[in-house]
């Protein structure tokens, strides 16, 4: 009578798994397809700000304080606190901010989680 070779449970596994589909992606070599509606890093356009606050008041994360630039009060965003829920985009009655698709936000610097009211934001 021949005996039958048992293969262990774990070998068995290991070889199974040689000729599946990696389950991860090739991140960063291989950018990611962002889905419509994607809410990355907010994008500030000074020009349209009326100074109002309201993004400040309404927002629940207390990431947005205002902050004086020449004259007025203007928000300044913190990354690190933000929960991203665009509720400051909702409550800006000029669409001064609005959503990017940027979600590469990783830092050691946390300076680089501010998003600061200036004219070089517009546009970005």
């Amino acid at each position: 009578m021949a005996k039958k070779s048992k293969m262990s449970p774990m070998l068995k596994e290991v070889v199974s798994q040689i000729f599946r589909k990696p389950a991860t992606q090739k991140y960063p070599e291989v950018k990611p397809k962002i889905p419509e509606g994607f809410r990355g890093r907010q994008i500030f356009n000074i020009d349209l700000c009326i100074s109002c606050g309201l993004c400040a008041r309404d927002c629940s994360a207390k990431a947005i304080e205002m902050v004086d630039v020449e004259g007025k009060n203007r928000p300044l965003f913190h990354l690190d606190l933000c929960i991203f829920c665009y509720q400051c985009a909702e409550s800006c009655p000029r669409n001064a901010i609005k959503s990017s698709k940027a979600f590469e936000l990783a830092s050691t610097d946390k300076s680089d989680l501010v998003v600061k009211p200036n004219k070089s934001e517009e546009g970005e």
